[in-house]
C-alpha cells in the first residue's frame, strides 16, 4: 500500500485515509495512511504528537465529528464529496474522494467486495484554502440550499429592528432544519454575557433556566460549548453519544429536556466567537443540507450581530458618561426635550433631584485629576445605590441630575435622605443636594430650576460650614 509515493503527485493539500467497514455495517476509527509533501507542517504543528507512521489513527493528531462524517460517507458510499466552508478564519474547499490501492482498479475491488467480511476503504481528501470568499464556490449549491441561504439572507436585512431580524432568521433556519427548537445563543467575551434568542425574541428566562440545568451560568456554558466543538466549528449529532463523552452535565441536561439530536454550529467573526445557532430534534435525513446551509450563511449572521454590536457601543459612548457610567449631558437634552414635545409620555408625578459633589475642585488641585476622577466615579456609585431604578445623568463637571418619573412624595424623600446618609458613611464624598416634587400639568424646565435653586442653597450652607473647602471663592 505504497500511498505515500502516489499521493506526493497530488497538487494542494492531500491525505489518504481509510477505515473498515464491518459486516454489521459498523465503521472502524479513520486512521491516516498518507500525507503529501505541501500538507506535511499539519502532522509537525504540535511538538507532542506521536511520529506518523501509515495507518497511525487520524485522532492522535485532529478531532473534528463533521469531517469523520464526510470521510466515512465518501468511503462507504463510494462516492466523491464536496465542501466549501468557513472555518478557522479561512475559506476551505474540501475535496473527499473515493480510491483503491496504489495498482489496483475500482471497478474490480468493488465488484469483489464481500460484505460478509471486513473490508476497508480508502479516502483521499484534497483541500486549498483562502482569506478571500470565492463567489464560483459560494454559488456552486444545490437549488434547496441556494434557495435556504437567500432567506435566511433576506430575513437577516428585512428589518432594522435587530431582535425581530434574528428572531425571524432563526425561524427560518428551524424550517431548514426541520428541529423542534432552535434559537441563536450569543456570547460577548468582553462583558461575558449572553443572550438566548428563539423565534418569539429574546428570552432571558429560558438562558438562565438552560444554563442553570448545566449547573454554570450563561457565560460558562458558551465557554463549555466551545470546548466541546473540539476546534470544530460545528456538531451536527443525531445521537448524544459524543455529547455524553465530552460534556456529561450538557448531556443530562439536553435529555431532561427530551432532546435527542442536536445542531451546535458556531458563529465568528474574525476567528473571534460570537455565539451558536442551537437547534434540537432535527430532521437526520437533511443533515448535508443543514451543514451546508449553515456553512453559507453563519459568516453573514455574524457579520448582522458584530453590526449590532458597534452600532450599539456608538450609541452608548453619545449617551453615556465613559467616566461614571451614568447617562450623559446629551442623553439628559435629549430626555427633556421628548418629554417637552411629548414624544414620549410624561409621568403624572416627577421627583427632580440636583447634586453637587462637594469638594471635587480641592480634590483635583491637590491630589490630581486621578483623584478627582475616582471621587466623581465613587459619588456616582451612591447615587446608583440611592436612586438605581430611576434616570440619573451627570449634566457635567460635578453636577448629577435624576429624574424620578412616577414616584411618590415620600419616596423622594427617602430615597434623597438614603444619598444623604450614605455620603455621610464615607470620607470623601459630599453631596449639595436640592430637589422637587410635580404633579399634575407641571413644567419640567421651571421644575429643572427649582431643583438648581435649592442644591446651591445646600452647596452654600456646605461652605458656610467648611470654609477651607471653598476653593472656587479663593
Amino acid at each position: 500500500m505504497d500511498f505515500q509515493s502516489w499521493i506526493n503527485n497530488i497538487e494542494g493539500l492531500g491525505a489518504v485515509y481509510a477505515f473498515d467497514i464491518m459486516p454489521d455495517g459498523s465503521f472502524s476509527e479513520i486512521r491516516l495512511m498518507a500525507v503529501n509533501k505541501q500538507n506535511e507542517g499539519i502532522i509537525t504543528r504540535n511538538p507532542a504528537a506521536p511520529k506518523f507512521y501509515p495507518g497511525i489513527p487520524y485522532r492522535y493528531y485532529w478531532q473534528d465529528i463533521n469531517f469523520e462524517d464526510y470521510v466515512y460517507r465518501c468511503g462507504s458510499k463510494n462516492q466523491p464529496l464536496y465542501s466549501y466552508v468557513n472555518a478557522h478564519g479561512f475559506w476551505i474547499k474540501g475535496f473527499y474522494i473515493p480510491v483503491t490501492e496504489p495498482g489496483t482498479v475500482s471497478a474490480v475491488v468493488s465488484a469483489q467486495a464481500d460484505k460478509t467480511k471486513k473490508r476497508t476503504v480508502y479516502c483521499l481528501y484534497v483541500l486549498t484554502y483562502s482569506k478571500e470568499v470565492d463567489s464560483d464556490a459560494m454559488s456552486s449549491r444545490s437549488s434547496a440550499v441556494s434557495e435556504a441561504v437567500m432567506n435566511i439572507t433576506v430575513k437577516l436585512h428585512e428589518t432594522q429592528d435587530y431582535y425581530r431580524s434574528i428572531a425571524d432568521t432563526v425561524a427560518e433556519i428551524k424550517k431548514v432544519c426541520g428541529s423542534q427548537y432552535c434559537s441563536l445563543y450569543t456570547v460577548d467575551h468582553s462583558t461575558q454575557k449572553c443572550e438566548f434568542i428563539n423565534e418569539n425574541g429574546s428570552d432571558p428566562v429560558t438562558l438562565e433556566s438552560l444554563a442553570a440545568s448545566m449547573e454554570r451560568s450563561p457565560y460558562e456554558t458558551a465557554i463549555a460549548w466551545e470546548q466541546d466543538l473540539a476546534k470544530s466549528d460545528s456538531l451536527l449529532l443525531d445521537d448524544l453519544g459524543v455529547v455524553k463523552e465530552r460534556d456529561p452535565k450538557w448531556y443530562t441536561s439536553l435529555t431532561s429536556y427530551g432532546i435527542k439530536s442536536i445542531v451546535l454550529y458556531a458563529i465568528r467573526y474574525n476567528q473571534t466567537l460570537l455565539g451558536f445557532i442551537w437547534a434540537a430534534n432535527f430532521d437526520n435525513t437533511k443533515i448535508m443540507q443543514i451543514k451546508e446551509t449553515l456553512e453559507m450563511t453563519s459568516f453573514i449572521i455574524a457579520a448582522v450581530i458584530t453590526n449590532h454590536r458597534f452600532l450599539s457601543l456608538l450609541e452608548q459612548k453619545s449617551s453615556v458618561d465613559g467616566l461614571t457610567q451614568v447617562n450623559n449631558r446629551n442623553a439628559m437634552n435629549d430626555r427633556i426635550d421628548k418629554l417637552v414635545a411629548e414624544k414620549e409620555t410624561r409621568p403624572d408625578k416627577m421627583g427632580v433631584v440636583f447634586c453637587d459633589l462637594n469638594g471635587l475642585k480641592v480634590v483635583n488641585d491637590d491630589e490630581g485629576h486621578d483623584a478627582g476622577d475616582k471621587l466623581l466615579t465613587r459619588a456616582a456609585a451612591l447615587l446608583k445605590i440611592a436612586f438605581g431604578d430611576h434616570e440619573i445623568y451627570r449634566a457635567g463637571g460635578d453636577e448629577f441630575v435624576v429624574l424620578c418619573g412616577g414616584i411618590e412624595s415620600e419616596k423622594l424623600d427617602e430615597l434623597t435622605a438614603q444619598l444623604r446618609a450614605l455620603a455621610d458613611s464615607t470620607a470623601d464624598v459630599s453631596f449639595a443636594i436640592g430637589s422637587v416634587y410635580c404633579t399634575g400639568d407641571y413644567d419640567i424646565y421651571a421644575a429643572m430650576q427649582s431643583a438648581d435653586e435649592e442644591m446651591y442653597k445646600d452647596k452654600k450652607k456646605y461652605y458656610e460650614d467648611h470654609p477651607e473647602k471653598n476653593r472656587r471663592k479663593k
